[in-house]
C-alpha cells in the first residue's frame, strides 16, 4: 500500500495516501501547502468527525471525488461556497453538513494505519479541546 504522507493528530501518528487519481487538483493544491500544521476541533453538525475551519482560505479547486458521507479515516476538503472552507476527518459515521444544510467535500486523503485509534480521537477532541494536526511528507 502506498504511503504518501504522515498525519499526526493529538500525538497519534497515521500513515496516509493521497487520492491522486480521483482528486488530482485537490491533492496538488494541498501538497503546495505542506507541511500543513493546524488544530482540529470537533464538528458541530456532521456527526463523528473533527475539522479544521479555514475561513476564507482559497484552494482554487472545484468539486472532484466529492462526498457527503466520508468513511472513517477519509479526509475531505470543502473548497468553500455556501459555508467556509474546511478540512474534515471522519472517525465514525458522518453526514457532512453546516448550518446552511448538507455539504459535499473532496475526498483527497485516506488514512492507512492505526485506524483502531480513530474512535478515541473524537471524544478526546470533544472533551479536551482543540488538538494539533500535522500533515507532512512520508519521508519527513
Amino acid at each position: 500500500m502506498t504511503q504518501d504522507l504522515k498525519v499526526r493528530i493529538a500525538g497519534i501518528a497515521f500513515d496516509a495516501r493521497f487520492e491522486t487519481e480521483k482528486a488530482p487538483r485537490t491533492v496538488a493544491a494541498f501538497k503546495a501547502r505542506m507541511p500543513f500544521v493546524s488544530k482540529v476541533v470537533h464538528v458541530r453538525w456532521s456527526g463523528e468527525a473533527v475539522w479544521i475551519p479555514l475561513g476564507d482560505t482559497q484552494f482554487d479547486v472545484g468539486y472532484e471525488n466529492h462526498t457527503s458521507y466520508p468513511a472513517p479515516g477519509q479526509i475531505i476538503l470543502y473548497p468553500g461556497g455556501i459555508s467556509e472552507t474546511e478540512i474534515l476527518l471522519a472517525y465514525g459515521g458522518v453526514a457532512f453538513a453546516s448550518k446552511m444544510g448538507q455539504l459535499a467535500g473532496n475526498h483527497f486523503i485516506t488514512l492507512t494505519s492505526n485506524l483502531d485509534h480513530l474512535p478515541a480521537l473524537g471524544p478526546k477532541v470533544l472533551w479536551e479541546g482543540a488538538q494539533e494536526i500535522v500533515f507532512e511528507d512520508a519521508d519527513a
